[in-house]
């Protein structure tokens, strides 16, 4: 970056092949997401100023970022946002970053407990487990018709403070109560409707080969799901039907593989199972219903 001035249009092009020198994988992206951040302004306006030159606080402070990414900190982590079901969600390093992945789980939420208020009719109650930023469960009180109401767990205050955060900025703060505890153990006893996880799943050996940007800047606790990745669904699996009301359903977020493990370890009370794929035809959501 030794040039005298650089305009929109030059650092980007610039930016977008250092990115790709370091190895970061969607490198246009992250140019234009970073520039987007400083400059305070819509992508899409990058691209009709590509001749607008950039101010000395501008880009020193675009450089910052620059460094930061080529160090492979997350995008996200940077400019402490996250874009997820069209909302938009304050991260920081306590908590996962959220991802396409896991909108299946969330649309999947959205469906089913929006029948079960039938038409409006009938008040339903849903629990978010290891909740982090918030994503599913506002993103579901967002979607979901009718009268719904979550309680979002964590066991880390700190991610619980962004998931608060979160809640107030998008205006669904009366409709969510957030609990600090471990999995289903602060819950009481058949108080809800449906139980919501995206629980850590990576097997705890395959954690070294993942992404600097996940293996490094991600939180180990919400990533590392025992030797073979099945620890947390096998607890969840377990202790969900205390809390469930009859008709009720657990869904969960699976790795790659891990699906079909799970609905092997679905034994009575469960009774009916859904699995749901992604677009890459993965088998991305498993859906258990109590006693169906």
């Amino acid at each position: 970056m030794a040039q005298e001035t650089w305009t929109i249009g030059s650092i980007l092009q610039w930016t977008q092949n250092y990115f790709r020198e370091k190895g970061v994988e969607t490198p246009r992206l992250d140019a234009e997401v970073l520039l987007s951040h400083v400059l305070k302004k819509e992508r899409i306006y990058l691209y009709v100023h590509f001749d607008e030159p950039l101010e000395k606080a501008e880009l020193a402070a675009f450089r910052e970022g620059v460094a930061k990414r080529a160090r492979r900190v997350p995008t996200a982590y940077i400019v402490g946002r996250r874009e997820f079901m069209g909302l938009d969600f304050a991260v920081s390093r306590a908590t996962l970053i959220p991802r396409p992945d896991t909108e299946i789980l969330v649309e999947a939420a959205v469906e089913r407990l929006g029948r079960m208020t039938e038409g409006g009719v009938r008040a339903v109650r849903f629990a978010d487990i290891g909740t982090g930023t918030g994503a599913i469960a506002l993103s579901v009180l967002r979607y979901a018709a009718g009268d719904v109401t979550a309680a979002a767990v964590d066991i880390s205050p700190t991610a619980l403070a962004v998931a608060r955060e979160n809640a107030e900025r998008l205006a669904l703060a009366a409709r969510v109560s957030f609990i600090e505890g471990d999995l289903l153990l602060p819950l009481a006893d058949g108080a809800f409707d449906a139980i919501l996880s995206n629980p850590p799943y990576i097997p705890d050996g395959e954690v070294e080969s993942l992404a600097p940007e996940v293996r490094v800047y991600e939180p180990l606790l919400a990533l590392k799901g025992g030797a073979d990745g099945m620890d947390f669904y096998a607890r969840l699996l377990k202790d969900a039907p205390r809390c469930l009301r009859a008709g009720g359903f657990l869904a969960v977020e699976a790795g790659i593989g891990q699906a079909q493990k799970i609905r092997a370890m679905a034994k009575a009370p469960w009774g009916e199972v859904e699995i749901l794929s992604d677009l890459a035809g993965i088998e991305r959501v498993v859906v258990l219903w109590l006693g169906r």
